[in-house]
């Protein structure tokens, strides 16, 4: 498989999606460039804006395995990872499985869960595996966290910890729509549309699970010139020196810059990296890293407005 095989793949899946998404195309191009990366997305959006739809949507058309876990706060880490079950026909423990064992796992509202529950999530996140009882479990592949938040309801939630937000690649932002999309989305329902029978809508699968895999060994051949390594460098430096920020990008930010920029360009049909392709994904790799100074926020700054500044600040190589 090669980046144009890899461009022809994404063009068919974006096709795919478009039979069932409207006016989703920025946040589902970032979900594919997660999934062959390797990496976990934070979406981030008010209710009913398609993020559980654009999750299962995903999962149908490379044919992965789906579970979604509601969180709450009185969910235990037990909910998330199975518990180990006595037989007494063999006298022995078995593992009965929690939901995390699936190819793609959808975390509603990641924020309602106590930090004990939420870090259930950390090992299976960083190293594809859990352990329980002395023993491990080895998760997919491909194994991915697709998480959601509600940024304006904060009663009741339980804000994510540094280290976990660390391990998402993204953190996608979805809007609400225009309102000519909202036109689309109404007329669509008028029509029959079920979100939950996806197969009704006439979405077919695009691959199979285990091709990722593949794709993904493809896109360690993308090309980086030392100069595209320094820029990415530079502009983690950069953050870490803000006036604007109490803590800047760490070193794992500047290494998902480096392989979602591959996939990116790999998705785009080149076996190449060019600095465009790192501008465009630094904000969503960065955003929820970044903790602002107070008297940064006071002056109206957010993380995207100090991700615009570092960018301009740091010399683009030709």
């Amino acid at each position: 498989m090669n980046p144009t095989d890899l461009q022809t793949v994404y063009q068919h899946l974006r096709r795919e999606a478009e039979k069932v998404l409207v006016g989703l195309e920025v946040p589902f191009e970032l979900l594919v460039v997660a999934l062959f990366t390797g990496g976990h997305v934070l979406l981030e959006g008010v209710p009913g804006t398609a993020k559980t739809l654009m999750a299962k949507t995903l999962s149908h058309l490379v044919q992965a395995e789906f579970n979604r876990i509601q969180f709450t706060p009185d969910l235990m880490p037990s909910d998330i990872l199975g518990t180990s079950v006595f037989d007494i026909n063999s006298g022995q423990f078995h593992l009965r499985q929690g939901p995390i064992f699936s190819q793609l796992l959808l975390a509603d509202e990641i924020n309602r869960a106590p930090a004990k529950t939420q870090s259930a999530l950390l090992e299976a996140m960083e190293e594809r595996q859990i352990n329980l009882d002395g023993d491990r479990y080895p998760l997919g592949p491909p194994f991915m966290v697709i998480a959601t938040q509600n940024p304006i309801e904060y009663e009741g939630t339980y804000p994510l910890p540094e280290a976990q937000l660390d391990r998402f690649l993204f953190k996608v932002l979805v809007p609400y729509s225009p309102l000519e999309v909202e036109i689309e989305v109404l007329r669509r329902f008028h029509q029959g549309f079920d979100p939950h029978r996806l197969a009704e809508s006439g979405l077919q699968p695009i691959l199979p699970a285990e091709a990722i895999t593949r794709a993904r060994q493809a896109i360690n051949n993308v090309l980086v010139e030392e100069g595209i390594l320094h820029y990415i460098a530079a502009i983690a430096a950069a953050s870490r020196r803000s006036p604007d920020l109490i803590l800047g990008a760490s070193a794992r930010a500047a290494t998902h810059v480096l392989l979602a920029a591959k996939t990116y360009a790999a998705l785009q049909g080149r076996d190449y990296v060019v600095p465009d392709d790192v501008k465009y994904l630094t904000p969503v790799v960065y955003r929820h890293r970044l903790l602002l100074k107070p008297e940064a926020e006071i002056e109206g700054l957010d993380p995207d407005a100090v991700i615009r500044r570092l960018l301009a600040q740091v010399e683009v190589p030709r």
